[in-house]
């Protein structure tokens, strides 16, 4: 009988598996039409490894380390389907092909990341951008328009490593494939929405805040679920709310904006949830509030030297705790 859970929807790992059986079978058949073309031992065990993961789909068994008999992890089987082994019980041969890939990984993240040559005329920019593991599913860009103009992103994909990092890389190429074409943040941010849904799993989902900048200190701004920024003026730090709910959720959802205007030396401070919800050695929570009274008074310095003060404030916080979350910060300070 097939399970459903409390709600009435699949468990996520039936929706995980109807999503890797459709590609093993579209991979099957691929590999039949190339094998007897071919005619090379390497295709043939490919088919081989294809075939054995349907039948380990039939027999109830995928997704179950034949080490440890434990369940692999979901990003793992995402990004390889074939997976037989969780990452501890890889073979020596596979653990190194893994290094690579990641490195390999790591290294196109970084080459994502916005640049010092991206700067927008009027604006100060600076970013920090630290992982928890190898990659990142946190996204960060900056893209200049011209005329003192500019667009800005930041967001967190759910899930964690290899899987999440790859829909980071598929949200940035969006973003990037529409950005000069429109100027509406509200049609930019609804557009690449409709393209990220159609393209991603119905378990997958961005938070992202979204805006235009002007040379005037005029920004137009879009937060889909994403944690509050802070607008730093007058010796205080306000809180922008939400104004809808996260990408991948509704292909047809609306994404409405919200406008502020920052004067010379404002600040506007965005951050990811590696931030706000870090914790220290009693579990407790870092938390908005506390990064808005540290922030509040600063007023007067940099973007460089509001992230030294809170990535220190964030480390001495932690104490011995490790950082169990992607942390990505951007600071943006109207200086015209």
């Amino acid at each position: 009988m097939e399970q459903t859970s409390v709600d009435g929807k699949a468990p996520p790992a039936l929706v995980r598996d109807a999503v890797l059986r459709n590609q093993l079978l579209s991979r099957r058949q691929k590999l039949r039409a190339a094998v007897p073309r071919a005619q090379t031992q390497k295709l043939a065990r490919l088919l081989e490894e294809v075939d054995s993961a349907l039948e380990r789909m039939d027999a109830g068994t995928y997704g179950i380390c034949e080490t440890c008999h434990e369940p692999i992890e979901n990003d793992r089987l995402m990004a390889d389907p074939l997976s037989r082994n969780c990452l501890d019980h890889l073979s020596p041969g596979e653990r190194r092909a893994l290094e690579r890939d990641l490195d390999l990984a790591f290294q196109v993240q970084r080459g994502l990341l916005p640049g010092t040559d991206r700067a927008i005329p009027g604006w100060n920019v600076a970013y920090c951008y630290e992982p928890a593991g190898p990659v990142s599913g946190d996204y960060c860009d900056l893209i200049a328009l011209g005329e003192g103009m500019g667009i800005f992103m930041l967001g967190d994909v759910s899930g964690k490593g290899v899987a999440a990092s790859m829909l980071m890389a598929q949200l940035h190429a969006i973003f990037r494939s529409l950005a000069t074409m429109t100027r509406s943040v509200a049609d930019l941010v609804s557009k690449a929405n409709r393209i990220f849904c159609q393209g991603n799993p119905s378990s997958s989902f961005a938070t992202l805040v979204c805006g235009h900048v002007d040379n005037d200190g005029n920004v137009e701004l879009c937060n889909a679920g994403h944690c509050q920024p802070l607008h730093l003026t007058n010796g205080s730090a306000t809180r922008i709310e939400a104004t809808s709910f996260p990408l991948g959720l509704f292909a047809d959802g609306e994404y409405p904006t919200q406008r502020v205007k920052l004067a010379k030396g404002e600040s506007l401070v965005l951050y990811t949830d590696g931030l706000s919800e870090s914790f220290d050695d009693s579990r407790r929570q870092y938390g908005v509030d506390r990064l808005a009274t540290l922030l509040g008074q600063q007023i007067g310095l940099t973007p460089n030297e509001l992230l030294a003060l809170t990535l220190e404030d964030v480390k001495d916080f932690r104490g011995q705790t490790p950082q169990s979350d992607d942390l990505t910060i951007m600071i943006l300070r109207r200086e015209m």
